[in-house]
C-alpha cells in the first residue's frame, strides 16, 4: 500500500461534500467553527475508546483497533473539511508543518 496523501484526502472530502451538498451544511469559513466542534466530538470518541479499554487493548484487540481506526478516520474527515473551509492547501500545510517541526527540533 502506498502512502495516503493529504491531497488525496482533500479530493475525497470534496467529492463527499459534493455528494451531500443539499443535505450537509457546506464548506466555507463561516462553517469552519462548526467543523472544528464536530472534529472535537470525534476526538472525544477516540479518547473514550482508549480510556475505557486502555492503550494496549486499543492497539492489540482487532475489533477494538478497527473501531479506533474508524473513529480516527472520522477525525481526519473533519480535519480535511476544516482545511477546505479555510482554503488551506496541502502545500501550505506542508510548509507550516516543516517550519513547526524545525522549531520543535531546536526547542529543548
Amino acid at each position: 500500500m502506498t502512502d495516503f496523501s493529504i491531497n488525496e484526502m482533500l479530493e475525497m472530502q470534496e467529492a463527499l461534500q459534493g455528494q451531500y451538498k443539499d443535505i450537509w451544511e457546506g464548506i466555507s469559513p463561516e462553517i469552519g467553527k462548526n467543523k472544528l466542534l464536530w472534529m472535537i466530538g470525534e476526538i472525544g470518541e477516540v479518547v473514550d475508546i482508549v480510556k475505557k479499554h486502555g492503550g494496549d487493548a486499543a492497539s492489540q484487540d482487532q475489533e477494538l483497533r478497527a473501531h479506533l481506526v474508524e473513529e480516527l478516520a472520522d477525525v481526519l474527515m473533519y480535519y480535511n473539511d476544516i482545511l477546505l473551509c479555510y482554503g488551506i492547501s496541502a502545500e501550505e500545510l506542508k510548509k507550516s508543518y516543516i517550519s513547526k517541526f524545525e522549531k520543535n527540533m531546536k526547542r529543548w
